[in-house]
Order: C-alpha cells, then sequence, then structure tokens
C-alpha cells in the first residue's frame, strides 16, 4: 500500500458587489455535495497562485487575480479502518474578478453566490464559515487601505 502524503492545494475566494462569495457544490470526492470554494491541488511546477488561477477558471469559467493569502487549512481524513484517506494542506486566496463568465465546470455540480449568514444552512466542507469572514474582513480592510486620504 502507497503511504498518503501530504498535499499542497489551493482556494479561491470570490466576492460579488454585494459581498456574497462564491461557492461550488463539490461533484467528486472528497466532500461530495458539500459547498465549499473553488480550488484543487498545486500541479508538480506550477506556482500557488497559478494554480489558484487554473481551478477557479475550470471551476467556475472565471479569470481571477490573487489578492492575498487569507489562510492556510489542514484537512486530514481517516478511513473506518484508522488508516489515513488523505491529507491537504490548502492555501486559502482572497482573489478577484477579471474576466469570464460564472459556470459550473470540472469537479462543481453547482455554483452560487451567497451571504455569510446563508452559510449556516447549506451543507459545507468543515470550517468553512469562518475562513470566509476572515476573507471578508480582509476584502473591507484592504478596500479602506487604498482609499485616498
Amino acid at each position: 500500500m502507497t503511504p498518503v502524503v501530504p498535499v499542497a492545494a489551493v482556494a479561491a475566494i470570490l466576492f460579488d458587489d454585494d459581498n456574497r462569495v462564491l461557492l461550488i457544490q463539490r461533484g467528486g470526492e472528497p466532500g461530495l455535495g458539500l459547498w465549499t470554494v473553488p480550488g484543487g491541488r498545486i500541479e508538480p511546477g506550477e506556482s500557488a497562485a497559478a494554480a489558484c488561477v487554473r481551478e477557479a477558471r475550470e471551476e467556475t469559467g472565471l479569470e481571477i487575480e490573487v489578492v492575498e493569502l487569507v489562510e492556510v487549512v489542514e484537512r486530514i481524513s481517516q478511513n473506518a479502518d484508522g488508516t489515513l484517506a488523505y491529507h491537504y494542506v490548502i492555501l486559502d486566496y482572497l482573489v478577484r474578478h477579471t474576466g469570464g463568465q460564472v459556470r459550473a465546470g470540472s469537479d462543481a455540480a453547482k455554483l452560487g453566490y451567497f451571504a455569510l449568514p446563508e452559510l449556516a444552512g447549506l451543507a459545507t466542507t468543515h470550517g468553512l464559515a469562518p475562513v470566509v469572514e476572515r476573507a471578508l474582513a480582509m476584502k473591507a480592510a484592504l478596500a479602506t487601505s487604498r482609499l485616498p486620504g
């Protein structure tokens, strides 16, 4: 049996003009059916920022620009027999929309924009809401710091 090693991954946290976050409903494992931010594995030789842009395009049809790292999270899961199923180290980035039309693609069964209070009523990946809240606060702080004056 091949040992499970940590896998580097990225996620794109994108807000619309009404501060709703773009979420996808996962169409595959891990987390089939759960709502989360778009993202996936970093390919060998690919920078984290380039992976974030690629994954956002593949899953949502949107072109994005990486703004800033929000948080690093780990997702570790075990099989029923106690063996390690997977271990992801995920770089969650605040991003901005630069082009393209939104559409569900690749691993996304569905997608939509959701206000923060709506996250409580969705089946989401573990720990999603606090990361989205942190990203929204970061977005607001960055907008304030860029105001002339």
